[in-house]
């Protein structure tokens, strides 16, 4: 379980502090407005200001004054509220609201970054809550796929986002070791093994015949002997062979978890027939059929589903409402699933169960995040088959192909319901195409001024945070000092709205504002105060390439 590194207060940025003036403000014009959501956006042209906010034409309306007339008594208000940091606010069209930082309140940006270092960016959107993320909990029956590796990505970024924002973060891996899928593979190994023996048979029609079978079945010969009466034990093997399989794949992605969750043990530990128990006590179910059913439409589900089958067992949906029984009960105030597409139709099922039980469970309990498949292409066309999967390419032969920083950068560069297509040739590509290269080049940048400075990152850090920025009026300046001050709000809204794909697009943005600079100015100038302020806006642009990397899960390479 991780903690947040610094529990230092974070920094008030411009934004907030603006925000926070006019709500106060909008509460004193309309004490009666209150609830009123108070919106602060970067105007589409800049010439508008660096802040925006329609707040008086939302008000307008509940109040019964004129939006404009409102906007200029906001804006007299924010004026004299926030004089220390803004230009006297504009007040446009019809009632908008522009803010204009001074540029020493821009310039003070730079600075900030350079006392705070790792933790600039950082929120307290979630300051102490107890949240679980669940990703991959892939079945041990095979290699983790290409969509296992879309699932690891989006989940340990999101993770860090949480973190960012002060949560206290639980990464679980939910192993479905329970089931027919594994009775399935312990018979594919054992029917391989007999082929390996020269023992004529028939494969399983449900088995597994990827070629990891077959070394599966030649390690079982090898450790244990020619004896393949035991279905359990090698049952076992296998078992513990792809998990430890799964395991050395997610380290090499860069991914952890804090705890791993075993499906077995839900039957083990009485808690599926617990679970059953307390549904039938609550009046939620019924008899049809021989069936035992649960009355899911009363929770908002299209149809009623069945818990326990006429022949016996229990429905896949049971062990995972009494999976979430134990995140609840563990104290988890939020749980968030990563999931593939294909467990859409699980989300009403887990959710009703869980309220049908009536144990204080909050509707919406737990989040979800479902994505979409992954497409993986080479020379222009995709590819379909795995060296040793068979049907799929797996996450391994990726990160061997592409590389770990690409792969993980690749995975969470779109929406996850976006479907998407990884190329390959792209993601080893050395060019300014490749996005994960281009802000990886951008930091290498960073440090290669520093190393021709006789400097490194960390002393330049601590030297340069007190220089003077006041030469830094140049328009690239302007625009990286601007880009840079938006980092805090681009996590907490990623972070919120659980979309690591918004860093990867601000890490392009900023990349692009950095290589633009560096090809348009020359840092090692013999003026020492304008080189001194150079420097620290490069020494800054660097650590915010680094945090943001780092969120996903990426390096920042000293040198390309």
């Amino acid at each position: 379980m991780s903690e947040r590194p610094d529990a230092a207060e974070p920094s008030v940025h411009p934004r907030q502090r603006i925000a926070a003036a006019v709500e106060r403000i909008v509460r004193e014009q309309a004490p009666d407005a209150a609830g009123l959501a108070v919106v602060i956006e970067r105007p589409r042209d800049r010439s508008h200001g660096d802040y925006a906010t329609n707040a008086a034409l939302t008000l307008a309306k509940r109040v019964g004054r004129n939006p404009r007339e409102l906007a200029q008594a906001i804006a007299a208000a924010a004026g004299r509220e926030l004089a220390d940091i803004v230009e006297a606010p504009a007040v446009a069209g019809p009632g908008f609201v522009n803010f204009r930082l001074k540029s020493e309140a821009q310039r003070r940006i730079a600075s900030e970054i350079l006392r705070a270092g790792e933790r600039f960016g950082r929120g307290d959107l979630y300051r102490g809550e107890r949240v679980i993320v669940e990703f991959v909990s892939a079945n041990p029956t095979g290699p983790l796929h290409v969509g296992h590796g879309r699932q690891a990505a989006l989940g340990d970024a999101i993770s860090n986002l949480f973190e960012w924002q002060g949560a206290c973060v639980t990464r679980e891996f939910y192993y479905n070791d329970a089931g027919q899928q594994i009775e399935n593979l312990a018979v594919s190994v054992r029917a391989r093994a007999r082929e390996l023996l020269g023992e004529s048979g028939a494969f399983p029609e449900d088995g597994y015949r990827g070629e990891y079978v077959r070394e599966l079945a030649q390690r079982y010969l090898d450790a244990h002997g020619h004896d393949l009466s035991d279905l359990d034990a090698i049952r076992r093997f296998a078992v513990a062979a792809l998990r430890d399989e799964q395991d050395r794949d997610l380290t090499a992605f860069g991914v952890r978890f804090d705890n791993h969750y075993l499906e077995s043990s839900l039957y083990a530990d009485g808690r599926v027939e617990a679970t059953v128990a307390r549904l039938v006590a609550s009046g939620s179910t019924y008899e049809h059929d021989g069936a035992l059913w649960l009355r899911t439409t009363a929770f908002g589900d299209d149809k009623d589903r069945v818990m326990r089958k006429s022949e016996g067992g229990y429905t896949y949906f049971v062990p995972d409402v009494a999976y979430h029984v134990t995140k609840f009960e563990r104290g988890f105030v939020r749980a968030l699933n990563v999931q593939g597409s294909d467990h859409h139709g699980t989300v009403a099922r887990v959710r009703a169960g869980l309220q049908a039980m009536a144990i204080g469970v909050p509707a919406g309990y737990p989040d979800y995040v479902l994505h979409k498949m992954v497409t993986v292409m080479r020379g222009g066309e995709e590819v379909r088959i795995s060296k040793r999967a068979g049907s799929y390419v797996t996450l391994r032969e990726l990160i061997d192909e592409a590389g770990r920083d690409a792969v993980r950068f690749f995975l969470v560069s779109r929406k996850a319901d976006a479907e998407f297509v990884f190329d390959v040739d792209l993601a080893r590509s050395q060019s300014e195409d490749n996005p994960v290269y281009y802000v990886q080049y951008a930091y290498a940048r960073v440090a290669s001024v520093l190393r021709q400075a006789g400097l490194d990152r960390a002393s330049a850090a601590a030297r340069l945070s007190g220089a003077d920025l006041s030469p830094l009026t140049g328009g690239h300046e302007t625009a990286l000092m601007r880009r840079l001050a938006d980092f805090p709000d681009e996590v907490a809204a990623a972070a919120e709205e659980l979309a690591p794909h918004q860093i990867t697009f601000y890490l392009k943005a900023l990349a692009q504002e950095f290589h633009s600079y560096y090809n348009a100015e020359r840092f090692l100038v013999d003026d020492r105060r304008l080189r001194d302020a150079r420097l620290a806006l490069a020494v800054a642009a660097g650590q915010v390439l680094a945090n943001g990397l780092a969120i996903l899960g990426i390096g920042a390479p000293e040198r390309m």
